[in-house]
Parts: C-alpha cells; structure tokens; sequence
C-alpha cells in the first residue's frame, strides 16, 4: 500500500497520459517506458514540485528540468513521481528520523519494522516494494548506499563529476551526487549509462567531457576473482 508506506511524496499528475502518448508512438531510447521515481530534491518543471522534503518549499516550481531528468526523458522514460526522504536530504538536525520529511512523514521498510535507511530512503522502499522499476537518489554520506542495503535493493554511488547536480537541492558541493537505486544490477548499469554526462551548470563534469560508456558492458565478465571491493 502506497500510503503505509510513506515512500511517495508525490504522484506525476500526467503519468497516465503521458505512458499512453507513448503506448502510441515508436520505441526510442535506452529507457522507453520505464516508470522511475525521482526523490524530492531533484528538480522537474512540469506540474510536481521540488520541495526536499520540506514543508516550506511544497509550491516549489522550477524554470526547467534538472540536467539528469533531461537526460531521462531524452531516453524515453516515464517520471511517475517524487519519492520520501530525510528531509533536506538529513541535514535538518543530527538527532533526525531516517526517511523522515515534513511533507512526507515517516517512509517504512516494506520489509517490516527496520530502519529504512537515509537520506534516499523514498527511492530504495519505492523501488524495493515495486512502486517503480528504478529511482534517482543523492548522496552525501551514505545516503544512497545506505537506504539501499536497508530495503535490500542495489544502489549506485558515482564518483563527483560523473553526473550532474544541475537543480538538485543541495548540501556539500564537495561531496553531494546523484545515483540510481533498482531492483539489479543490469539495470542500475543501464540507467547509470543514461544519465551521465558533461553539464555547463556543473563544473565538475568536466571529468565527463569526452566518455564514452556503457556500463552494461562490465557485466558480461564471467568473473570477479581477484577484483579489490574494499580495503579497511
């Protein structure tokens, strides 16, 4: 049930239409048709708003879609809508609720009484209750890698300057991006190949200027004996 769970702040008022303009039309695009969410501080200029969470900012409305949503559609897929978070993406107080907002109230893990992880909370309980086939989190600190394990879903960190933060409300420019949360692995790799991309409004994705990528590519290896995770 999409309000016990309280992963969805808001619903795309146009999806339905939208989904059946493109029933009609010819395929185009890596992402033709995929419903993906989008959590609430990533900007869009139709008719949702970009609040963060915050009951201050619910009539926010924007000139013109963020970088990565331009990339989105560009691709085909369908906004179905904003998903929950830690309100300003947890950085309101250090004593906060994990998935907790202002507008959103508290987002549940659909696998019961667990903490549901933050900031991107929304995206990983949306995704992981099969409210969306994949959803756009940000991440400071954890924010993406860490919802995702919480609601056992597969989360995407990028390096900075991989992908745009063009209208994303933010926190630390030395350490705020955009990532994908989704069901697996394929398609977090296809959806990541999306969106990247060198954005005039984000100096950092210089770094993106001249790549060429796909990373679907790196998952027809058939192993990953002796490939470092992690050091400690």
């Amino acid at each position: 049930d999409i309000n016990k769970l309280n992963s969805i702040i808001e619903l795309n008022p146009d999806v339905i239409k939208i989904a059946r303009k493109k029933d009609k039309e010819t395929r185009s695009g890596k992402l033709y048709g995929i419903p993906i969410t989008l959590k609430a501080n990533i900007g869009t200029s139709d008719k949702m708003h970009t609040t963060a969470g915050s009951y201050a900012l619910k009539d926010s409305i924007l000139d013109e879609d963020s970088f990565i949503v331009k990339k989105l559609r560009s691709e085909g897929a369908i906004i179905l809508g904003k998903t929950n978070l830690s309100e300003f993406a947890n950085y309101m107080t250090t004593k906060s609720s994990n998935g907790y907002s202002a507008l959103g109230g508290q987002t549940q893990n659909p696998y019961g009484k667990f903490d549901v992880g933050g900031s991107s909370s929304g995206s990983a309980s949306s995704v992981a209750s099969g409210f969306s086939v994949a959803s756009i989190g940000t991440e400071t600190a954890g924010s993406i890698i860490y919802p995702s394990s919480q609601n056992s879903v597969v989360g995407i960190k990028p390096s900075i300057g991989l992908i745009s933060r063009d209208r994303i409300v933010p926190i630390a420019e030395s350490q705020d991006t955009a990532g994908v949360i989704s069901k697996n692995v394929d398609d977090a790799a296809l959806i990541l190949s999306s969106i990247y991309g060198y954005d005039t409004n984000d100096k950092d994705t210089i770094a993106s200027k001249n790549l060429d990528e796909n990373y679907s590519n790196y998952l027809t290896e058939k192993s990953i004996k002796g490939i470092k995770v992690a050091i400690l």
